[in-house]
């Protein structure tokens, strides 16, 4: 059998910066025919989205997909909720850990899976301020390490 390819379409960089990622599922998401088409084209925004369960199914919203050019009545809201598609147990699992826990549940990415548009979702918690500022220099000290070390190699 021939392996799949993966083909990421938008990422979630915001969500990286402003949470821990604790652990990652993927789950498979609902959508209409010209909405896979603008995604196709690449015209996703992930940076404002999260996800909710509601009477035991998981929903995306906030996640912006452009209206497709040629497509005329049968396009949907760009900003339309979404729904995910994951086992029924791994839902309640997630439910118990956001309820009890405090973690959010944020889209990290969109990729194609083969022909299919899958979601990777992130079960996260939110970092504090001092958390970004200690990410953000250790980045930078990776850098400028990095940077040193090409600059002496070349020399």
């Amino acid at each position: 059998m021939a392996k799949e390819t993966t083909k990421t379409i938008a990422q979630n960089k915001k969500a990286y910066h402003e949470y821990f990622v604790i652990e990652s599922f993927e789950t498979g998401i609902e959508l209409c025919g010209t909405e896979v088409k603008s995604i196709r084209q690449g015209r996703v925004n992930l940076k404002d989205a999260w996800c909710s369960i509601d009477n035991g199914e998981l929903f995306v919203k906030g996640m912006h997909i452009s209206p497709y050019e040629q497509g005329n009545i049968f396009n949907k809201d760009p900003l339309r909720v979404r729904r995910l598609l994951m086992h029924r147990r791994e839902i309640m699992r997630l439910l118990g850990q956001v309820k009890q826990e405090g973690y959010s549940l944020i889209p990290l990415s969109l990729y194609f899976k083969g022909s299919r548009v899958k979601l990777q979702l992130g079960l996260c918690k939110g970092k504090k301020l001092y958390d970004k500022r200690a990410d953000m220099a250790a980045k930078s000290a990776k850098r400028d390490i990095e940077r040193a070390m090409k600059s002496k190699s070349q020399g």
